[in-house]
Formats: structure tokens, C-alpha cells, sequence
């Protein structure tokens, strides 16, 4: 029996792509942000939105959404999440949250758990001022649309100052980020 070497390699190169592509040997999965309260792009529940008096645009209770996230970059040691509504202020922007210092061994924030402080991260400085999740307060109208943005980083998590801006646990983050995972919730003025 004659045996064909073009079809012995064939048939190896075959079996090697098979194994390659068995579910152990897949890529990595993605770095992602997800809540079980809101899909990505769908509307927040009222109960998200801000709370402060006096205010009739602030129709809720500012419990901040249930939160997890999977599939870290190589090398992440703490995070930051930051919650910024792009269309406030007439477009220049309002930042409802800025945390930081959340340990790599965190991987969920749980319903209400993000409106007061605690020992799972930094609290930095809203627009508002504050050091926790404030929710929307959006004028009767248009949808807004709130970001919540995690980012993955390779420094300590107890390494940071308490209550800096957006702005400036950027410019600390600088050179620090491994990656980055979104997620957009939308919410408008019932009336």
C-alpha cells in the first residue's frame, strides 16, 4: 500500500486546527460590565434616579443599580468606575460618580451598595460634589444617557487619595489602565 504524504499532512493539519479550536484552547473572554437590573442601552428604574429636595427634576430615590463584571485584563490589581451623563448641563456633562481604589478581588456591587460609603472603594468627587452615586436629575425631555465605565488598573487599591474629580484620577490613572469595560443605562423625566 502506497501512502500518500499530502494526505497524511492534510489529515495532521486537520486534527492539529480541531484541537486548537477545542473549548479549552479558546481566546480570552472580554473584559465586560454588566447590571441584572438594566440591559445595556435600556432605560434605569425610577428608583435610580436622584432624590434631592426641592428639586423637581430629582424623582427618585438615587439607589444606585446592581452591578457586576467578568473577565478582568492580566495584571489588574484595582479599578475605578466612574458614572458620567454626557448630555447634562446642555451637553457639557455631569459626572454622578467617581470611585476608585476597588480591589481586584471585587466583582460586583450590589443593589444600593454604590449610594453610600464604604470599604470596598475610594470615594472621589461628582459634579455634585459628593462621594458616591448621586442619580439622574434629568429635565422633563429628550432621554439621557448614563455611562458607567469600569476601568482595570495595575495600581494598589489603598494607594490613592480619597476625593479627587474625574479629571484627576485620570491624569493618576494615566499609564496605569490595563483596560476597560462599558455600560450605558437611559433614563427621561416621566413627565
Amino acid at each position: 500500500m502506497k501512502i500518500n504524504m499530502k494526505s497524511v499532512l492534510f489529515a495532521g493539519g486537520l486534527a492539529f486546527a480541531a484541537f486548537c479550536v477545542a473549548p479549552g484552547a479558546r481566546a480570552a473572554e472580554a473584559f465586560t460590565l454588566n447590571s441584572p437590573a438594566f440591559a445595556d442601552n435600556a432605560p434605569l428604574a425610577m428608583k435610580n434616579a436622584g432624590d434631592t429636595k426641592g428639586n423637581p427634576n430629582c424623582v427618585g430615590q438615587s439607589i444606585s443599580p446592581p452591578l457586576n463584571w467578568a473577565n478582568p485584563p492580566a495584571g489588574t490589581n484595582s479599578y475605578a468606575l466612574v458614572l458620567i451623563d454626557p448630555e447634562g448641563r446642555g451637553g457639557l456633562g455631569v459626572v454622578h460618580m467617581v470611585v476608585y481604589g476597588i480591589p481586584a478581588s471585587v466583582t460586583e456591587f450590589a443593589e444600593g451598595e454604590l449610594s453610600k460609603p464604604s470599604d470596598k472603594f475610594i470615594g472621589g468627587k461628582s459634579t455634585m460634589g459628593l462621594p458616591v452615586y448621586f442619580g439622574p436629575c434629568t429635565p422633563p425631555g429628550d432621554w439621557h444617557h448614563y455611562t458607567f465605565t469600569l476601568i482595570a488598573t495595575d495600581l494598589d487599591p489603598k494607594g490613592m487619595k480619597p476625593g479627587m474629580t474625574r479629571d484627576e484620577l485620570f491624569a493618576a490613572l494615566a499609564g496605569h489602565t490595563k483596560g476597560a469595560a462599558g455600560l450605558i443605562g437611559r433614563f427621561r423625566h416621566p413627565s
